[in-house]
């Protein structure tokens, strides 16, 4: 019950607080008598809003799905690669180079390869929400999986379990929660990728509704479009967060 009432106090702290930076940010547009183009005040965004919500919904829809299929492949190639680079050493020395030099390059840079190759569809938006986001699942599953304790790997050379095994029922679940670290981080740079590959080329999604409301200096689309991303990323992390809590509840307090 007390753990309940926490989670609503501070649920109602973050409303309020949300509610009192509206109420500031209308009433210094209107004070300062700030041009719309500039700075809209949030009832002009939330008209915009709900002028055309079938619209809006549609275009926010199709950057969910572009970005959780960019995620999805993160997470299943990023757990992969991490558990290969964990497992051989020389497929590390061979490899992990390779993946540090590709997250150094600019994805907005190689964003029109992807168009060239994959045409103007949903699959250059998913593969570069991929690149963004799996060398986060890597890292923090790398991590994980070289963060077992030493009297848990003590114990499994006692038992003499074969290597597979001690791998997904010891090493694996251990690893779980570095893992699940790591989504929530990749969660948010897959929507980062899905709109840079909007940007780039795209007649769909939210990045696409932002570059065309530029083009006409249509402010309030602007703020309404990124006010629905800020939405989506919220509500991405916060499953992220539950299902964290679900799965490891001897690490996170609930």
């Amino acid at each position: 019950m007390k753990k309940m009432f926490d989670h609503s106090r501070q649920g109602l702290v973050a409303l309020v607080s949300f509610l009192v930076v509206l109420a500031a940010w209308e009433a210094l547009v209107h004070l300062l008598k700030v041009r719309p183009i500039m700075l809209p005040p949030p009832s002009a965004i939330f008209k915009e809003l709900i002028s055309e919500p079938v619209w809006y919904a549609g275009h926010a829809w199709y950057t969910l799905l572009t970005t959780m299929a960019g995620f999805v492949l993160s997470v299943v190639f990023g757990v992969a690669i991490a558990m290969l680079l964990v497992g051989s050493r020389w497929f590390e020395s061979a490899v992990y180079p390779l993946i540090i030099a590709m997250n150094s390059v600019p994805k907005v840079a190689i964003a029109p390869l992807f168009v060239i190759w994959m045409g103007t569809g949903a699959e250059p938006k998913i593969a570069i929400a991929f690149l963004i986001a799996v060398f986060a699942i890597i890292v923090d599953t790398v991590h994980g999986l070289r963060s077992v304790p030493g009297d848990i790997l003590d114990m499994g050379r006692v038992l003499k379990g074969s290597t597979l095994d001690f791998f997904f029922k010891v090493r694996l679940p251990c690893a779980l929660p570095s893992i699940l670290t790591g989504m929530k981080v990749a969660i948010s740079l897959a929507l980062v990728g899905a709109i840079v590959g909007e940007f780039v080329s795209s007649q769909r999604g939210l990045g696409y509704v932002i570059m065309s409301a530029q083009g006409t200096f249509d402010t309030a689309r602007v703020f309404a479009a990124m006010f629905l991303l800020s939405l989506m990323g919220i509500v991405l992390f916060g499953a992220l967060a539950w299902i964290e809590k679900r799965a490891t509840p001897w690490r996170v307090p609930q």
